[in-house]
């Protein structure tokens, strides 16, 4: 393996091992049904980031949840991965080596099991065992089976009817769209991926073997769903608990800062057969990287400030402790509307911060570093901030608050004066683009000066500034009077943003079944999806903006598209 440009394919690695995962729900799960209800499985499809999954469900339903810091998902079978312990057999079914989760037995010599056999009772309730999810990682004792509950899996087990799910590309094997199937057995779809594919036998007669799990890959869904073997759910672990990829004895993690501090020919040395050394790594000496993957022989790949990534022995690098300032965002802080607030100037952490939170959108970079003033505060803790003549909705661990609403300066005895602050909220920036002086005043919610804009022969309703329209950002932020200006001047209410946003979807982000009310009267259309397949009825529901939730559902928009 060389160093350098080499290195693609094993950056991704770390996100490639949960990929196949079969899960059911978690202990920190709060989305309703959208798994099928409490034991239903679903597959893992891809990693969003360290910190987001993808899931498509059996029935069919695929959504984004969360594996790192809240857990919203266990492994329920990770065999389909490709993790296996070689050396270890399962003493009970003689599975050898063992595939997916190894349980070995505390109390016995030598002794282990594989998850059938582990969730099947066999071996003694009684004593005590060690889950191992994989090969070196750490060992997690378990309470007695005797002592603990077990719970019904559902989804495509044999018995479950089933028709072409969202990966189908086997033509019409199964008789057309829409016809449906059996499941006689669970099957391996290859010797590398057990469990990991169902042999279906259709209508039509036709039999042939299909992917759940392989690769991530879903080519079948659920109609009427089957009971699997039951489980000790308790036992199972969390996806995302042990971070993303293989960890080792390095204790290192994707997002840590790292040095190498070593003399050049003991590095040199070291990595011999972990990625080389070429004459352009000089630059990671005396420099500090990131951590952005670890590959499938643990050695550690790092991002370098000119863009180069290169791969290392763990050995080498030595982990950067960094403070953290008084002044940055914390958990515990407390907001109060009229606060003053400082937007992180991190855009990379923003981007990370604002899933779930009001979404990123580029029209909001001008704002990183920038003061505002806290406008409302939502019941989920999210923050609708005035900045740069604009507002946005921000995650509040994406600011920092440097004055209170009373005007006191928390820390501040050689910070800037309130004044200082003051002035530079609301120091506003002359534009002679009229697009974006129309956006920004309608993001504003500045009607008088919305209009004087449109008035000018050169502005145009539909106009584009920071990738958005006059429309979608008077959406967001709730101001009535301002879309029924740009409505009597034409707007076009399904303009899309470059994430597929029209402007529903933005009034959801925003939680203003208001604007929802007035988009609908328009003629918007409701059921729109962005480029992640939602509409403004799933981030409503996301969001949990129940006011939105309730205008759409009397507007008449359909309540159960799904996500795929």
């Amino acid at each position: 393996m060389e160093a350098g440009a080499s290195t693609g394919t094993r950056t991704t690695r770390f996100m490639m091992e949960g990929v196949g995962a079969r899960v059911i729900r978690g202990p920190e799960w709060k989305w309703g049904k959208q798994d099928g209800g409490e034991g239903h499985v679903g597959t893992v499809r891809n990693f969003e980031s360290p910190e987001e999954v993808v899931v498509v469900w059996d029935n069919g339903t695929a959504a984004n949840y969360r594996c790192s810091g809240a857990f919203d998902l266990r492994i329920l079978d990770s065999a389909p991965t490709g993790v296996k312990h070689d050396g270890t057999m399962c003493d009970t079914c003689r599975q050898q080596p063992i595939f997916g989760i190894r349980w070995k037995c505390a109390e016995c010599g030598n002794y282990d099991l594989c998850s059938i056999c582990y969730h099947g009772d066999k071996h003694h309730l009684r004593h005590r065992f060690y889950r191992i999810s994989t090969p070196g990682s750490e060992r997690v004792l378990l309470e007695p089976r005797r002592k603990s509950k077990k719970i019904a899996i559902r989804g495509i087990f044999p018995g479950a009817r089933v028709v072409r799910g969202v990966d189908w590309q086997w033509e019409d094997q199964d008789g057309g769209n829409g016809r449906r199937g059996k499941v006689n057995e669970i099957q391996d779809w290859s010797a590398a991926s057990p469990r990991s594919a169902a042999y279906v036998i259709w209508d039509n007669g036709a039999k042939n073997l299909y992917r759940v799990g392989f690769e991530g890959m879903a080519d079948l869904k659920v109609v009427n769903d089957a009971k699997g073997q039951t489980v000790y759910r308790y036992h199972l672990p969390l996806l995302g608990e042990q971070g993303p990829g293989r960890t080792g004895a390095h204790g290192l993690q994707i997002g840590d800062q790292v040095n190498v501090d070593l003399e050049l020919e003991i590095v040199q040395s070291l990595q011999h057969g972990h990625g080389g050394w070429t004459d352009g790594m000089f630059e990671c000496l005396g420099t500090t990287g990131t951590v952005v993957g670890i590959d499938e022989d643990h050695d550690i790949v790092v991002s370098y400030p000119s863009g180069n990534r290169w791969t290392f022995n763990p050995a080498v690098l030595t982990k950067v402790q960094i403070p953290v300032p008084v002044s940055s965002s914390s958990d515990n802080q407390t907001f109060a509307v009229g606060d003053l607030v400082q937007i992180s100037n991190d855009i990379e952490k923003i981007k990370r911060l604002q899933r779930g939170h009001g979404e990123w959108a580029e029209a909001m970079a001008p704002t990183m570093g920038k003061i505002g003033r806290v406008l409302q505060i939502y019941h989920d803790g999210d923050l609708k901030v005035e900045v740069c003549s604009t507002s946005w909705t921000y995650n509040p661990q994406a600011v920092t608050k440097v004055a209170s609403s009373d005007g006191s300066v928390p820390g501040n005895s050689s910070g800037e004066r309130l004044s200082a602050l003051l002035k530079k909220l609301f120091e506003t920036h002359v534009s002679s683009d009229v697009n974006e002086e129309l956006v920004k005043t309608a993001a504003n919610g500045d009607a008088v000066k919305c209009e004087e804009c449109l008035k000018r022969p050169e502005a145009d309703v539909n106009g584009v500034f920071a990738g958005h329209t006059a429309l979608q950002a008077a959406s967001q932020n709730g101001h009535l009077e301002v879309i029924k200006i740009l409505l009597r001047y034409k707007a076009d209410v399904e303009i899309e943003d470059k994430d597929g946003d029209r402007a529903v979807h933005h009034a959801a982000f925003g939680d203003e079944p208001g604007v929802m009310a007035l988009l609908a009267g328009a003629g918007a259309d409701l059921n729109a999806r962005n480029k992640r397949r939602q509409t403004a009825l799933h981030i409503a529901v996301n969001k949990g903006h129940a006011g939105v939730v309730r205008t759409l559902l009397e507007l008449g928009c359909h309540p159960s598209l799904q996500l795929i």
